[in-house]
């Protein structure tokens, strides 16, 4: 019989990058008296509020994975399961990072999955990224990285945001997309994240025409004159420092934790995709995340229409709509109705990405697939403050991405 897996809670570190109040840059009153926190910070603190926020032990820790994309490159770093185990009462157990590329927290929770499956009892699950250590350019070469770097990179010195625009020119171009259904989702997501205080844009303002309109707070910044067209800068997510924690247990861990299932939510179904990096993707469609969820949906016995609440991976306002699509709540190149009709608004018929989701709430890459599990499990619980949902949510899902949807993680959760 196989085992169940439960997620007995956990939570994030404030996220911080350009635009924030914390984040010291050389604007700001306390530049040279003081730093931004380091990778191991962030790590550190998010063990921290997880194992406080659960109110379980290190010591009660069995298994560890830490997902992170690009450490050595941003801040010098590898090795990073031996890194969080200098957390006191870790030493000695078993951990390990787990990469790939946006998706890394996603694969890092599928590894607990597996762990509990295996005969874990109690997994940690942690992820998180700094970024703003290097400038623009140089960030955007380093994530070049989790696409295909031989082939695409020259697509543009920015390669993922050129990549997208690709996919938001064929969708304005080939479906009723307009650019008003791609504002509307950026407005939603930093309305959202004024609500959430540990966004990254939590005290950014943003209206309707401050994301439609092209100027000088949203400019086109793409050098190919082909995409340069179809994205501002508020169309994307942020460059974000963060990380986030959370704790999976088996049902024998939560005797051994001292915890019931209502404690809890259960990971009801999963579904983990890879498809080639050098394959040509369809543009208008997330082919691989529609396997994930596929996969996931099947595993949990549900469809789509019963989902409460959902994260999903909107690296861009266009990844947004086409998430809706693939994890079907609309119908193929209909998912702007969803947006049109403030069915993915806090208060709409399906809630999507609460806290601010990648563009407002932030991105740090190996942290978010982590940090969306946590929303949905405060969500489910009535955690989630003053962008809690209403009513009473039965069913979560997560949807995590990586590269241009060449990787993709689809988890369900039920709240019991």
């Amino acid at each position: 019989m196989e085992r169940k897996v439960y997620i007995l809670g956990g939570e994030n570190t404030t996220f911080i990058g350009k635009f924030h109040p914390d984040f010291i840059w050389k604007g700001h009153p306390d530049f040279g008296k003081r730093q931004n926190p380091s990778l191991e910070e962030h790590l550190m603190k998010a063990v921290e509020l997880a194992l406080k926020a659960v109110g379980v032990s290190p010591e009660m820790v069995e298994k560890g994975f830490v997902g992170n994309f690009a450490g050595e490159l941003f801040v010098n770093q590898g090795h990073l399961g031996a890194l969080v185990t200098q957390y006191e009462g870790l030493k000695n157990k078993p951990f390990m990072r787990v990469e790939g590329a946006c998706a890394s927290g996603g694969l890092a929770m599928v590894c607990g999955f597996d762990a509990i499956r295996a005969g874990y009892d109690v997994v940690l699950v942690v992820g998180g990224e700094v970024q703003t250590t290097r400038n623009a350019r140089d960030g955007a070469d380093y994530l070049a990285r989790a696409a295909h770097y031989a082939t695409q990179r020259q697509i543009d010195d920015f390669t993922f945001p050129c990549l997208f625009a690709r996919r938001a020119k064929y969708c304005l171009e080939k479906t009723e997309l307009t650019r008003e259904d791609l504002a509307k989702v950026v407005v939603k997501a930093y309305e959202n994240a004024n609500k959430n205080p540990k966004a990254h844009m939590h005290s950014v303002k943003v209206n309707f025409e401050d994301a439609l309109e092209e100027s000088d707070t949203n400019p086109t910044f793409l050098s190919n004159p082909e995409y340069k067209p179809y994205l501002k800068v508020k169309d994307c997510s942020q460059v974000s420092d963060g990380a986030s924690a959370l704790i999976m247990a088996s049902e024998e861990g939560l005797k051994k934790l001292g915890k019931t299932k209502e404690d809890c939510i259960e990971l009801i179904g999963l579904g983990h995709v890879a498809a080639p990096l050098k394959e040509e993707v369809n543009p208008i469609s997330l082919d691989t995340t529609q396997k994930a969820a596929s996969i996931a949906y099947d595993m949990a016995k549900i469809t789509p229409q019963e989902v409460s609440v959902a994260e999903v991976h909107d690296c861009f306002s266009i990844t947004e709509i086409l998430m809706y699509e693939a994890l079907g709540f609309a119908e193929p190149q209909k998912g702007y109705t969803l947006i049109r009709e403030g069915a993915t608004q806090i208060s709409g018929k399906i809630p999507v990405n609460t806290g601010g989701g990648l563009i407002a709430f932030g991105h740090p890459v190996g942290a978010t697939g982590v940090k969306q599990i946590v929303e949905i499990f405060k969500q489910l619980k009535g955690k989630a403050g003053a962008y809690q949902i209403p009513g009473s949510p039965k069913i979560g899902l997560a949807a995590n991405m990586g590269g241009d949807d060449r990787t993709a993680v689809v988890s369900l959760f039920r709240n019991p």
